[in-house]
């Protein structure tokens, strides 16, 4: 194995690369018709074309594997051909002798790539395309050997050698200790290769260039500073993982492994500055990801810190290993060593890591202050100061315009969008109004969403001309939330009036999300020098040797081996996790975006699509969201119980931290099951929580402040304080209509219509019903409207019989939505609602067609089982009693009547102190 130091992006031909090229070539042979020799079906040319896929991705990662790494996953996914393909690497390799072999061996490849004339070949005929994944692979190869001088060609035969030779050592010494009688006659030809006749000549002459220059052997082409720092460092020979207590790999690489390999002569190889950066990256997101769960990692402290302190040793300038260091020692509660590293990181980087940017013409290097003030603004938004963040973001769009740096601009508009949509501004006068406002050219006569607006479409041009594929897909997702939300107005308000519908559009909220998705198929890294790329190429060829569960779907393929054939199709794709991440949170605003749309199905859907496929990719904080989604869910439609069991899960898996997704969302389900039993103390309680969790800043965690006053005007109705609760409603509609919170309102004006409905005054109620229908039309929200229309018909039955029909029109419109969409509570509510529509009707009789009362009832009460919801439940039996007495059905009745007295009597008497959820 080898690696040469060389530019960041710059390929190198290794043997491990020519090993690739011999098995590529055997792959795709030009002379072969159909399935080439020696495959003997489709599925297992296919196989080795998966396997050779990985391999290719992952040839850019830190480690490359060594022979006899190699030949130990061909065994794992050869099956019958598992020799023949280790003995044609390996002849083939020994067959290597000479710089004209290898003239000749890449002549050969040249003809499995398909030529200008390859459209004309037989149908059955395997031709490699030169555009594919291998065939890009094979001419990344033949332009590197191409670019060798006769020199750097003897240095790869020289490296092929002991690529080869280090294999027949490992396989040596494992067979002493095993005691068995392998025959090594296959192999035994390395030990034969003479190849200092070739090269006797060049060794010499590096000999002398190294003594008369001050320089090292051609191995290494550093400067003599770095490799007496090399010398230092202590190689260890054991390159096996690690394991922790619980039996886990270990996700460190050992030390020796990581900054260089050592062959018997005692050749020393480095590995490049991209691996490097990759390795680190890799390894800050393991240990972060470890982080976020409560059990126990594989990262043991002593191996890695020794690994990152011999990093910084052999190469200064990577200041992230600071970061990695402040990680490890953060992880395992190191706090002081912590905070040293992490301020260490922060004086050595200057604001020149984290950020993909081209460094303009002209710049200093004295680090960059528009990045640094981009990290403050963010920092002070993180922690609940949106003024001085909008300042400080302002600020550094003004030093960003200077520097000429367009890619920080580019981030900052994005972070001043995520902070307008986030944090609540009544205005924005004063800050965006500043002479190095973005919104200057504009005027701030606008209002703040339509300054957001604008923001969001010139970032995301200004992304687009850099050519920023992330950015991009992140603005996507910006407008699509945006346009979840609100209504696009015209920016003008004067010139003729034109007719226009004053309603947000879900055709160009699901373009905007389908928009972010082309980044799955045309990512980039944005000009960075760090990448990622094969790291799940790397997880791929790594899981051949882990226990995939119950091998039911294996196929016995008679080399002993018991591989699973499906194993290939489940692993991790090559695309960054960044990428990834982006793409998920497409489907999170899916999800959210049928919530507020009303299909429950499609929101479970896109829920359980993020769950299933990007769980591994996810940030703590979107994973915390889509379990928080899937636990209201099963709230809604399956009843507390399995709601509770599964939020006892969630607990376990994340940290319940103080203002934390779940800590919220356990609070709401207290509060509703407290609500429904009647508990009005502990729904009280529950409520004060809840509201103790919200910031005391005005503009900030306005989701969670409307939560806790929309809960808080509940529970004072449920308790029949209805002028206060009242007063605690039209408070926060105020609020919310100061900070243009509008599906907030179509929520607290139905909470007012309830309430006046309960106090009994319908007809007060009757306008707040009608304006919450008129904000569910305009950002159709359908599931909410068929709420609302519910109560409208609530309201028209509280106002006397002579309006049956009208509810009952009313209702029965509603009931398409309400019964496919709609959870337990609301199809409860709407049973209830028709069979006292039936029963107020003087036309109806209930001699005629009982039935039509009592089934409603009957699936009410059902599903009001699993809400524990005492107050409709008894309602529900009440009605049945009075219909079973018009029948004269005195048993029945009866029945239904001690069911009635049962939920009044727990109604009135909670008891939860001995619940074990409480505790």
């Amino acid at each position: 194995m080898t690696g040469v130091v060389k530019a960041p992006g710059a390929f190198a031909i290794t043997p491990h690369k020519v090993s690739l090229c011999i098995l590529v070539h055997t792959y795709a042979s030009p002379s072969q018709i159909s399935v080439p020799f020696p495959f003997s079906s489709v599925s297992q040319h296919n196989r080795l074309g998966l396997y050779l896929l990985a391999l290719t991705k992952s040839c850019d990662d830190i480690l490359e594997p060594k022979l006899d790494q190699l030949i130990n996953q061909l065994r794992e996914i050869g099956g019958l051909l598992d020799d023949w393909l280790t003995d044609h690497v390996t002849s083939r390799l020994s067959s290597l002798s000479a710089p004209d072999d290898l003239f000749n061996f890449f002549n050969e490849l040249r003809e499995t790539l398909g030529g200008p004339d390859s459209g004309v070949m037989d149908d059955d005929q395997v031709i490699l395309d030169p555009n594919s994944n291998l065939g890009m692979f094979l001419r990344r190869c033949i332009l590197a050997f191409n670019l060798l001088t006769f020199e750097g060609i003897c240095h790869l035969l020289t490296n092929i050698g002991i690529y080869c030779k280090e294999a027949i050592s490992s396989s040596s010494y494992e067979h002493r200790l095993d005691d068995s009688s392998n025959d090594l006659e296959s192999l035994s030809e390395y030990e034969n290769m003479d190849l200092n006749l070739v090269f006797k000549k060049i060794n010499e002459e590096m000999e002398a260039r190294k003594k008369a220059t001050e320089q090292v052997s051609f191995h290494l082409h550093l400067p003599k500073d770095l490799s007496t720092l090399v010398e230092d460092v202590e190689v260890f020979a054991d390159t096996k993982p690690e394991h922790n207590e619980k039996g886990g790999e270990s996700s460190s690489y050992a030390s020796g492994d990581l900054l260089r390999d050592v062959d018997p002569d005692g050749g020393v190889f480095l590995r490049t500055n991209w691996q490097i950066q990759g390795y680190l990256m890799e390894q800050a997101d393991a240990i972060e990801k470890s982080s976020c769960g409560r059990h126990g990692s594989s990262f043991t402290f002593n191996a890695f810190e020794l690994t990152l302190r011999q990093l910084q040793k052999l190469a200064p300038e990577f200041h992230r290993v600071h970061f990695l260091r402040y990680l490890n020692n953060l992880h395992h509660d190191e706090y002081f060593s912590a905070l040293e590293n992490l301020h260490r990181y922060f004086d050595y980087s200057a604001g020149t890591e984290g950020f993909d940017f081209v460094p303009p013409a002209g710049s200093n290097g004295f680090g960059r202050f528009e990045i640094a003030l981009l990290c403050l603004g963010m920092m002070q938004f993180h922690f609940g100061h949106p003024k001085r963040a909008l300042e400080v973001l302002t600020e550094a769009v003004l030093v960003s315009q200077q520097q000429c740096n367009d890619t920080c601009l580019a981030y900052t508009l994005a972070a001043i969008c995520n902070l307008l949509s986030e944090i609540g501004f009544s205005t924005t006068s004063g800050i965006l109004g500043s002479p190095f406002s973005p919104m200057t050219n504009v005027g701030t006569s606008l209002s703040v969403q339509q300054q957001l607006f604008v923001l969001l479409n010139g970032s995301l041009k200004r992304a687009e001309s850099l050519k920023l594929k992330q950015l991009i897909a992140a603005n996507n997702l910006a407008l699509a939330k945006f346009g979840l939300t609100h209504v696009q107005r015209p920016l003008l308000s004067f010139g003729p009036k034109i007719s226009m519908k004053l309603r947000t559009c879900p055709i160009i909220v699901c373009k905007e999300l389908r928009s972010s998705y082309h980044l799955i198929s045309d990512f980039c890294c944005e000009g960075s020098t760090m990448t990622t790329d094969g790291a799940f190429s790397t997880a791929w060829l790594k899981n051949l040797q882990k226990p995939m569960g119950s091998l039911v779907m294996s196929q016995d393929n008679g080399s002993g081996n018991n591989s699973n054939p499906f194993l290939f199709f489940t692993q991790p794709s090559s695309i960054p996790g960044s990428v990834l991440q982006l793409v998920g949170s497409s489907y999170l605003h899916r999800a959210t975006a049928w919530e507020m749309y009303g299909s429950a199905p499609l929101a479970r859907v896109n829920a359980l699509v993020y769950a299933t496929c990007f769980a591994d990719a996810s940030s703590s904080s979107d994973a915390v969201v889509v379990h928080v989604k899937l636990i209201q869910h099963l709230a809604a439609f399956r009843g507390y119980k399995e709601a509770f069991a599964a939020l006892k899960i969630a607990e376990e898996k994340f940290l319940c931290a103080s203002k934390s997704r779940i800590l919220i969302l356990k609070l709401q389900l207290l509060h509703e099951r407290a609500l429904h039993r009647g508990h009005l103390k502990l729904a009280q309680q529950v409520c004060d929580e809840l509201g103790v969790l919200a910031s005391s800043v005005a503009s900030v965690d306005l989701q969670l402040k409307t939560e806790a006053s929309l809960r808080h005007a509940r529970t004072l109705l449920a308790a029949k304080q209805f002028s206060q609760a009242a007063a605690v409603a039209h408070s926060l509609f105020c609020m919310c209509y100061k900070f243009n919170l509008q599906v907030e309102n179509a929520t607290v004006l139905l909470l007012l219509a309830e309430i006046h409905m309960k106090s009994g005054n319908a007809v007060v109620g009757l306008p707040y019903a009608l304006a919450s229908l008129s904000y569910c039309q305009s950002f159709n929200l359908d599931l909410l409207k068929a709420s609302a229309t519910l109560t409208l018909a609530e309201l028209w039955l509280s106002l006397g019989s002579n309006h049956t029909k009208t509810a009952l029109t009313l209702l029965h419109g509603a009931f398409p939505m309400i019964l496919g969409h709609g959870g337990l509570e609301l199809c409860a509510r709407a049973y209830i609602t028709e069979a006292k529509c039936y029963l107020s009707d003087p036309s109806f009789s209930v001699s005629d067609n009982p039935e039509l009362v009592l089934d409603p009832l009957r699936q009410a009460a059902d599903e009001l089982q699993a809400l524990e919801y005492h107050e409709l439940m008894a309602e529900a039996f009440y009605l049945m009693a009075i219909v079973y007495g018009k029948l004269g059905q005195l048993q029945q009745r009866e029945e239904a009547a001690s069911s009635f007295k049962n939920h009044i009597v727990a109604l009135d008497h909670p008891h939860d102190a001995d619940d074990p959820v409480l505790s």
